[in-house]
């Protein structure tokens, strides 16, 4: 048991999920409307191989189920619900409190406490095993054959991915046990502007291009060329994000391939993969293409730094663009374009959910219903995806404008893990210590550290990255396949 909640410490979650050219922290950018929903069906049909699936199975004791409810049924139901989150930003500038008012024009009899936790990833395992977490939760890495024992489940995988998409994250044997609040494409910020001062005339689409632009931008504009966001800690995680489909275009690679490669870090010769992803970070930092000291980088002031043209470039997900655009007087010139990465010629988008709203499996009838009702209303009635410029969880949703740089990428979903390997990523990323796509941002952050005091080079990052994972493949026992 001590081994099982330290392996859940140490792997936190992020999206990516991807969550695509993530939350999210995950159906297509604008012109590629028809790709991402097939993308998602082959996720949803993977899922439905990892285990035996009985699918008239009700969801919850009582047929209480996402697809079933309506929520017209409800408008006197009367329950008091506790909601945690990450999203300390939101909470502080009342947005969270604003939907919650606009929720209580439909249900006034439900009272909904948030509580926002700045150090989500750690935190909210420690108090998910204590029971400390009230109704509702944004599920962290649990390893998914505990999902029952904290969660209950919200509807039969088929039944919510007719409506939704990207819920087969959290499901196991069949039922759901999570619904994304939103959805993230994983691409780079950048200030439209200071790409035109800079002389930028056609958006990179391999690395090598982008550092070339990071290297106009500081030589011909005053802007920081790439913001690493060091300080913050946990948006250097956002770099895992493009280990998979946008590194080698191959959606089943992350849940089903990478525990079982050789050397996943070692340099493919090509400009593409793992490798590549962490080059340019270190690169940027060894040429001086970042800010001065990145030990003083500012998570919220960097936001208007964007806005402003103080900042070129930043990697995080889609998730951020709302924010960057928000927090100053030029939000026309906060744009958002996919990695810089090109496999075969052609540029992938990795698309998927960012964090899942999960119900308390032992909350009372009456919460549950409560809990249910409320995710509901904010998963179809907030607009809380799209405002956050996020891609819609809704089937046959509408997606912002921003995603109109990825016409002509292939977006592609990650599909789940074959049978009986659900687990496997999180057991690796524990005993490698890793954590990719787990809030591995100590790894990343080194690589930072590393480039901008020349303490060593690249390759030995990823040497001792790559023999990290053949050792925890041999304690683990996992078969080396590819």
């Amino acid at each position: 048991m001590k081994k099982k909640i330290t392996a859940l410490v140490l792997a936190s979650a992020m999206v990516v999920s991807l969550v695509a050219c993530g939350n999210a922290d995950q159906s297509a950018p604008a012109a590629s409307t028809d790709s991402a929903p097939a993308a998602e069906e082959s996720t949803d049909a993977a899922a439905d191989t990892d285990a035996d699936v009985n699918e008239e199975a009700p969801a919850q004791a009582g047929d209480l189920a996402y697809t079933t409810l309506n929520l017209d049924d409800y408008k006197d139901f009367s329950a008091s619900i506790k909601y945690i989150h990450h999203k300390t930003d939101r909470e502080e500038d009342g947005t969270i409190a604003a939907m919650i008012a606009e929720f209580n024009k439909d249900f006034p009899n439900i009272t909904v406490t948030t509580e926002a936790v700045t150090d989500y990833a750690e935190d909210s395992l420690l108090r998910l095993t204590t029971g400390d977490w009230g109704d509702i939760m944004h599920i962290p890495a649990v390893d998914k054959s505990d999902l029952a024992t904290y969660f209950m489940p919200l509807d039969t995988l088929d039944n919510l991915s007719s409506q939704l998409n990207f819920v087969s994250s959290w499901s196991y044997d069949g039922l759901c046990y999570g619904i994304p609040y939103m959805a993230n494409a994983q691409g780079v910020l950048y200030n439209k502007k200071v790409f035109q001062d800079a002389g930028i005339t056609t958006l990179p689409k391999t690395p090598d291009e982008f550092l070339d632009d990071l290297q106009l931008i500081k030589d011909n504009t005053d802007a920081i060329p790439l913001y690493t966001n060091y300080a913050a800690g946990w948006t250097m995680g956002a770099w895992d994000a493009y280990v998979g489909i946008v590194s080698n275009g191959d959606d089943t690679y992350m849940n089903q391939k990478l525990v079982h490669t050789a050397n996943p870090f070692a340099d493919p010769g090509d400009g593409s993969g793992a490798y590549n992803v962490y080059r340019i970070l270190y690169d940027a930092c060894a040429k001086g293409l970042i800010e001065d000291d990145y030990t003083t980088t500012d998570w919220e002031g960097c936001k208007g730094m964007l806005n402003r043209g103080e900042i070129g470039t930043m990697v995080l997900g889609s998730w951020a663009y709302a924010q960057m655009q928000e927090a100053g007087d030029t939000p026309e010139n906060v744009g958002y374009m996919p990695f810089p990465m090109t496999v075969g010629g052609v540029q992938y988008v990795a698309a998927g959910g960012d964090y899942n709203y999960g119900i308390n499996a032992n909350a009372s009838d009456e919460n549950k219903t409560a809990a249910l009702i409320f995710v509901k209303w904010m998963t179809e009635k907030s607009d809380w995806c799209y405002n956050e410029g996020g891609y819609t969880v809704v089937k046959g949703g509408k997606n912002p404008d921003m995603y109109a740089a990825f016409d002509g990428c292939t977006v592609l979903s990650d599909q789940d893990a074959i049978d009986g390997e659900a687990d496997y990523l999180n057991q690796m990323n524990s005993e490698s210590e890793l954590s990719i796509n787990a809030g591995g941002n100590d790894k990343v952050q080194k690589i930072v550290e590393a480039g901008a005091t020349g303490s060593q080079d690249f390759a030995s990052i990823m040497d001792e990255w790559n023999q990290k994972w053949s050792d925890a493949q041999e304690e683990l026992g996992i078969e080396v396949l590819y």
